[in-house]
């Protein structure tokens, strides 16, 4: 079980890799740019990596100051059932007990505690069904195209005692395209990255020195300490239903990169899905990232686009300024690939009067604009967000303030533009005469 786990099984000298799953993304977790896809289009169920979303949404909460992780939950009738099914990722809940949202939110991220997923639904919502609209909305607000959400837990809905919100059918599950999984992991980490202090964690005690203590054994079986260690991971999210097979969300960091891979419906080289079979091709899928991939720096720091190098001012003292980019360009390339890219400048639109000038006054490393990239050859640089619209867009800033002009320049150069254009008018017809 543990050989697949050794050096010796590196994929370092393969130029691609087959990962054996019904689906399977890679992405660069800073930029969001795809590195690898597979069918990763397709709807497929997503089982308990549906927690991500309750994950964001709590999280999302607890910034708003609409709940705080020491308030108190009572456990209702619903969830105290579904606790108490020991064949589902559970933490035993009582009736009519007090838990706060820390320790749920601990039991929900390391043991997959579905009971203290619903709790905290019904804290952030008042009711399951009513979270359920918020992961939908919160879904179209992310970006996601490929999704459907009938419950906070990622169970079947047969397995919640008949009490599953009025969203889905008797026997719905969760569902999510691999590229929306990954999308969803993308966001969870830009907008909430503290979720990582709790997803590290490889065991903790639940209600430890009470009767109701348990122990809680993290589902990534890939976090260093445990059996399928792999260097540098940090989460994120496992998942297994009948419907969806073995699924995981896997973040790692390495050398200041960081990858979220994402593999739905995981099997083994005959077929057969496992708990094992969805780190085999986690570990494939990172190995494949971390080694045959590396940052290269397209653009530098200051880079001015040849023969934009300036926009216009107007009412400044200065009739131009110089823009230059704020930080260095960046993608993610296969190793001694030699394709060329070109800069993209897109100016903001916003900042410009109709004669296409920037108003002074305004400071130096003002934003106007954004530097991307493009392949020579066609080759599209892709990414999980949507190409163009995610951070490895370089802020193209003004490389100078630019102060606004007295009242005396500004009616010279109207006086000056005046004569100009009769200056020109009779230069034209003098022009025709001949």
């Amino acid at each position: 079980m543990l050989g697949v786990f050794q050096p010796n099984q590196s994929v370092q000298a393969e130029e691609s890799v087959k990962i054996n799953a019904g689906a399977s993304m890679l992405i660069d977790a800073d930029t969001g740019q795809i590195l690898y896809g597979n069918n990763e289009d397709e709807l497929l169920g997503v089982a308990s990596m549906t927690k991500m979303m309750t994950e964001y949404l709590l999280l999302e909460a607890i910034k708003k100051n609409k709940i705080s992780w020491d308030q108190e939950y009572e456990v209702s009738e619903y969830v105290y059932k579904v606790s108490q099914d020991r064949s589902l990722s559970n933490v035993p809940l009582r009736i009519g007990e007090k838990y706060n949202i820390r320790e749920l939110y601990e039991a929900m991220t390391i043991y997959s505690a579905n009971a203290a997923t619903i709790a905290i639904a019904e804290t952030i919502a008042g009711s399951e069904k009513e979270f359920v609209k918020l992961m939908n909305k919160k879904a179209k607000d992310l970006g996601l195209a490929k999704y459907k959400f009938v419950n906070s837990s990622g169970l079947n809905n047969r397995d919640l005692k008949g009490m599953h919100p009025q969203v889905g059918g008797a026997e719905d599950e969760n569902m999510m395209s691999a590229r929306d999984t990954a999308k969803l992991a993308y966001h969870l980490l830009k907008d909430y990255p503290e979720v990582l202090e709790t997803t590290t964690i490889p065991k903790k005690k639940f209600r430890e020195g009470t009767d109701d203590e348990i122990n809680m054994e993290n589902w990534n079986w890939m976090l260093p300490s445990l059996v399928f260690g792999y260097e540098g991971m940090t989460g994120l999210k496992t998942g297994t239903t009948d419907f969806a097979g073995y699924c995981f969300t896997g973040t790692a960091e390495r050398d200041g990169r960081t990858l979220i891979a994402v593999v739905m419906n995981a099997t083994d080289d005959s077929g057969k899905g496992s708990y094992n079979a969805r780190f085999v091709e986690t570990k494939k899928l990172l190995d494949y990232g971390f080694q045959q991939f590396e940052q290269k720096e397209l653009f530098p720091a200051g880079y001015q686009v040849k023969g934009k190098e300036t926009v216009d001012v107007s009412k400044g003292k200065e009739k131009q300024v110089a823009i230059e980019s704020k930080e260095p360009f960046v993608i993610s390339t296969k190793k001694n690939q030699n394709t060329n890219y070109k800069p993209k400048l897109t100016l903001k639109s916003s900042e410009f009067n109709d004669e296409k000038q920037l108003e002074a006054p305004f400071k130096k490393g003002k934003v106007v604009g954004y530097l991307s990239a493009e392949a020579k050859d066609g080759q599209s640089i892709e990414y999980v967000t949507g190409k163009g619209k995610t951070n490895a867009n370089v802020a193209m800033v003004t490389a100078e303030q630019v102060d606004k002009a007295n009242w005396f320049v500004l009616s010279m150069r109207a006086v000056g533009g005046f004569f100009a254009g009769i200056w020109s008018g009779i230069a034209e017809t003098v022009t025709g005469w001949f």
